[in-house]
Order: structure tokens, then sequence, then C-alpha cells
């Protein structure tokens, strides 16, 4: 590719970067508004049910997703060192899997406390194994390329597979989130054309959008 190519490429690159981080904070707001402003707030030690289960929503979203993105987009729009974006990479990929403990802690104690049976809906299927292929990824993808790292030809080859399965896994990760929403939405029994519904819905969108975005931003980096 000519140097005009790259220019164009990394203008779209950059634009597109930029529009995946817009979408990620909106939905970080969004949530938090719906959260603090509808459902009474989030605290984990809480003697009121619904502020247990609110961690969920935030803890997962904030680490499966909104973190998640972002260290894919580490790896391919920092400007850094190799070694650098590898690590931050890497860094919140971790965090993420330390929030969706305490996400996945949180739901199980408010169901604990509501005498809810757990893994019981769609959602929660596609959250359960989100998170566990999440955590291999996370593990396999340590071994091969940070320590004790494997050799060249193993790393080329794994590589592939690597990248298919974090953007998988984010889209997984995405799919739960809306499934859970709609999930929510569906036991509060709010009318479609309330706030609170409306909130939920432009919520949803968002974090699709932010999505979308990142794995735009990850496709075109690769010509940059």
């Amino acid at each position: 590719m000519d140097a005009t190519g790259r220019v164009m490429f990394r203008r779209s690159t950059s634009g597109l970067t930029v529009l995946a981080h817009s979408f990620g904070i909106l939905s970080l707001i969004l949530l938090l508004f719906w959260l603090l402003h509808y459902r009474g707030g989030l605290n984990l030690e809480s003697d009121i049910s619904e502020r247990i289960f609110n961690v969920h929503p935030f803890m997962m979203f904030f680490g499966f997703i909104f973190l998640s993105g972002e260290g894919m987009m580490a790896y391919k729009t920092i400007a850094a060192e190799k070694a650098v974006q590898k690590f931050i990479h890497l860094l919140l990929h971790l965090i993420a899997i330390c929030m969706g403990i305490i996400g996945i802690h949180a739901v199980l104690k408010f169901h604990n406390k509501e005498n809810i049976e757990d893994f019981y809906s769609l959602h929660s299927w596609v959250g359960i194994a989100t998170f566990s292929i999440f955590l291999l990824q996370w593990l396999v993808g340590f071994v091969l390329f940070m320590f004790p790292k494997a050799s060249p030809g193993t790393r080329a080859r794994a590589l592939p597979w690597h990248i298919c399965g974090g953007r998988a896994l984010l889209y997984m990760a995405i799919s739960s989130a809306l499934t859970g929403l709609m999930e929510k939405a569906t036991l509060l029994g709010d009318k479609y054309h309330s706030n609170q519904a409306r909130t939920i819905n432009f919520l949803g969108l968002s974090i699709l959008l932010f999505g979308i975005f990142v794995d735009f931003s990850l496709v075109f980096a690769r010509y940059v």
C-alpha cells in the first residue's frame, strides 16, 4: 500500500476510534443515569436487594464491554511500542476479569437474597459462557504471547484465532448485555413509552454502536 493509502486509512481509523470512545462513554453515562436515577443506586453491601443487583450490570458493562473494547483498540490504535500496547491490552482485560467476578458475585448474592433460581435465562447462559471463554482466552493469550511465550511459529498460527476470539467475545458480551436489559425491562413491567424504558433502549443502542465502531476501528487499523 502506498503512502497516500496509509494516510487515508490512518484518518479513517482515528475517526472510527473517536466514535468508539464516544459511544463507550455515552453508554457508561446512560448506565449510571439509569442505575442512580431510576434504580436507587448500587451497593454490594446494601440491605436493599435491588442496590446489590445494580452492581452486576455496572461491573459487567464496565469490564467485559467497555474495558474489553478499549483494550482491543489499545493494541492497535495507541501510538506506542508493541510491548507497551501488549501490556495495556493485557492489563485492561485482567481488570475486566476482576470486575466480572464481582459482577457475577453481585447477581448471585441478589438471587440468594430474593430466592431466585440461578442461570435460568438466555442472558445468564450467554453471560456465563462469555465469562468462561474470556478467562480461557486471557490465560491462553498470556501463556502464548507473554510468559513463558510460545515459539514464533506457534504465535503466528495462534494469533488469528486470538484476534477472532476476542472480537467474538466482545459481541457475545454485547449480546448478553442487550438480553439482560430486555429481561430487566420485562421484569420491571415498565411501559414502553416511559422515560425509564427510553433510557434502557438508548443504553442498549449505544452499547451496540460502541461494539460496532470498536470492530471497525480494529479492521481499518490493520491497513495503517
